[in-house]
């Protein structure tokens, strides 16, 4: 059985149907899965400590740790190649078998003695527990990954929703009966079994493992570039919690875990599936000669339409909003999420550049901006623990800028895409972002004190949202317009001319939208 790429005479209308019913799969079920576990989530937070959180996040320093090295860029390596057979599927199920096995065994070694680094001996239980998430991974992986080679997201748009919903529940029931700092930790477990189930039966591919790697090179070579670029990511998105650890009271690590948490939904939950569709359609384009810059400038503009104001309007009401929805016991982590909430826009750009690397081949600039990140990020944070909660977000306010540099100076050449050109995408939103904190500043200042943070957050959101949506509308009614026909174009509507306009140094430069 071959299992073939798609056609690089196919029309572009085609391809942009079907990249537009993958982001509506994927970042749909996305949403709606999120809706379900934010909704869980503010009742689990209701009845847990800030303690236990500090305890789970000193276990998910090395489950998260572990985890990005679980050999998934193995079986990504699937989607960059041109044909695909049983032996190639049979051996990415081995490698991740393999990889996977030896995290779980890893993890368990490891725990007494992160248990001992922390002075938390209930660690050393709670990563033994964990690691079964590692058995479901390659369950999970292989047929994800092969559904998402032909742009199919609507079983991962099931398992998705189930999986959620079978770890909102958990969650739910767990804290409820007073298991604590378990019903955190038992949640993520049940969710991936369940997504590994369905998974596995909805890619309708029963394959045996191939031990016999030969042949593999290339496909390791790619997961082995892509695991170590995740090594240098492990050191920039964990060292804050791992340095934070051994000086901060499990109190003060909860409050600063779960407002980084909190200010890390949208990057790490709406942005990652707009990359999992990014990959195999920058991929496609790649192969078929069409330039990405355009589609990445497009892609830009619209993650920071969207995120941009969340974000800001998130910082300038934090008070008000942990207050109602946390309750009181949480407030201590109103400034750390209205900090930490106004360089997030930033990291989602950083975010959405992986693919245009992965997908044509330079992994190289992929490891190069890794390494870069984390030498950023950890040099940031050994210098900021010093100042408590705060210094570590005003480390952050250093190391998302700096880093972003790096990485758009080693990318946009790549693309061919000016510096110009993304500069004048992004000044939509955010010059659109200002105007709002300044209106919402100057009305925080003008409403009377006694009216309650409810009635409050309610005058600074509305004031704050019809603020940004006018001044677009008024400033860049070209802009708007264009983000509404995207959202009304049926699968089978042309793409607009500005999609096929000729890049410099492309032989063609078709994209969807």
């Amino acid at each position: 059985m071959r299992i073939s790429g798609v056609s690089e005479q196919e029309p572009p209308e085609g391809f942009g149907a079907r990249v537009r019913s993958a982001l509506a799969w994927r970042w749909g079920s996305q949403l709606v899965a999120q809706i379900i576990t934010w909704g869980s989530t503010i009742l689990v937070v209701r009845l847990l400590d800030p303690s236990d959180y500090g305890l789970f996040a000193m276990s998910q320093v090395i489950v998260t740790a572990l985890h990005f090295l679980n050999g998934w860029s193995f079986a990504s390596s699937l989607i960059q190649a041109e044909e695909v057979g049983e032996r190639e599927i049979g051996q990415a199920f081995a490698l991740l078998l393999i990889t996977n096995g030896s995290l779980a065994a890893i993890q368990v070694l490891l725990a007494p003695f992160v248990a001992d680094y922390y002075g938390q001996p209930e660690v050393a239980e709670l990563l033994r527990v964990q690691a079964l998430i590692f058995i479901a991974i390659p369950f999970t992986a292989l047929p994800t990954v092969l559904l998402a080679r032909r742009l199919e997201f609507r079983s991962q748009g099931i398992a998705n929703l189930v999986s959620a919903l079978a770890a909102a529940v958990t969650a739910l029931t767990l804290a409820w009966f007073g298991f604590g700092v378990w019903a955190l930790i038992y949640a993520p477990i049940a969710g991936y079994a369940v997504r590994a189930v369905i998974m596995t039966v909805a890619a309708r591919l029963w394959v045996r493992p191939v031990f016999n790697l030969k042949g593999a090179r290339r496909m390791i070579g790619f997961g082995g570039a892509l695991t170590l670029c995740q090594l240098f990511w492990i050191i920039q998105s964990q060292s804050d919690i791992f340095i934070a650890g051994r000086t901060f009271t499990t109190y003060e690590l909860g409050l600063y875990s779960e407002a980084l948490f909190l200010t890390l939904i949208v990057t790490g939950r709406f942005i990652p599936p707009l990359n999992d569709v990014a990959f195999p359609a920058y991929a496609e384009l790649h192969k078929s000669g069409r330039s990405l810059g355009p589609y990445f400038e497009r892609t830009v503009q619209s993650v920071l339409l969207v995120v941009a104001p969340i974000y800001i309007g998130l910082s300038l009401t934090a008070p008000e909003a942990i207050l109602i929805v946390f309750g009181e016991k949480w407030v201590g982590m109103a400034p750390i999420v209205s900090g930490l909430a106004l360089v997030m826009p930033l990291m989602a750009v950083q975010i959405i550049c992986s693919p245009t690397c992965t997908a044509t081949g330079r992994e190289g600039i992929y490891l190069a901006t890794s390494i870069a990140g984390a030498a950023i990020f950890a040099t940031s944070f050994l210098i900021g623990v010093e100042y408590g909660a705060q210094g570590l977000v005003r480390a952050w306010w250093v190391a998302a800028p700096l880093l972003l540099i790096v990485t758009l100076a080693l990318t946009l050449p790549q693309i061919h895409l000016s510096v110009w050109r993304l500069l004048l995408a992004a000044a939509p939103p955010a010059l659109a972002c200002l105007a709002m904190a300044a209106v919402v500043l100057g009305l925080r200042q003008a409403l009377p004190n006694d009216i309650g943070p409810v009635a409050t957050l309610g005058a600074l959101a509305i004031t704050g949202a019809a603020t940004y949506s006018g001044i677009l509308y008024l400033v860049w009614p070209e802009v708007v317009r264009r983000g509404i026909a995207m959202l009304r174009r049926s699968p089978a509507d042309p793409l607009p001319p500005s999609a096929s306009a000729p890049a410099p140094g492309d032989r063609t430069n078709t994209i969807a939208d």
